[in-house]
């Protein structure tokens, strides 16, 4: 499995990411999604919370959930829980937040971009340039 990691910013806060071009998907860090929704001082409580929660509920969706190792805060790699758009979009809907729509369309954003970069690189060069222009301005 080919994968490249990749910090994403959505309201300037970090998203860890993972594509993995065999699968043609991204898998995203669960505790930095809900971080960003939440706003919790505890994200890994809330994610653990809301994990009893669906399958108290009969969910199937915490037993799709992976882990692949992530670079952590610390900058050591550690094995962290991760889902594919599909799986994050479901988990979204378990989580009351005004800020969910705004990340869906952020979600659908980046896969889009992906999807584009993979038919054309060029674009990814470009939009590499882009951010690194901004970065220094």
């Amino acid at each position: 499995m080919t994968q490249q990691s990749k910090l994403q910013l959505f309201e300037n806060k970090k998203v860890r990411s993972l594509w993995d071009s065999e699968q043609e998907k991204w898998y995203i860090s669960i505790i930095d999604v809900v971080e960003v929704l939440t706003e919790s001082e505890r994200p890994r409580k809330y994610w653990d919370d809301l994990k009893r929660k669906l399958q108290a509920e009969g969910s199937e969706l915490s037993e799709k959930i992976g882990q692949l190792k992530m670079q952590a805060p610390d900058g050591k790699m550690r094995l962290t829980d991760v889902a594919d758009a599909e799986q994050l979009f479901r988990l979204i809907q378990s989580i009351p937040s005004p800020k969910a729509e705004p990340f869906k369309m952020w979600l659908a954003q980046i896969a889009r971009e992906r999807l584009e970069e993979v038919d054309d690189p060029e674009l990814g060069i470009e939009r590499l340039m882009e951010y690194y222009h901004r970065k220094a301005a």
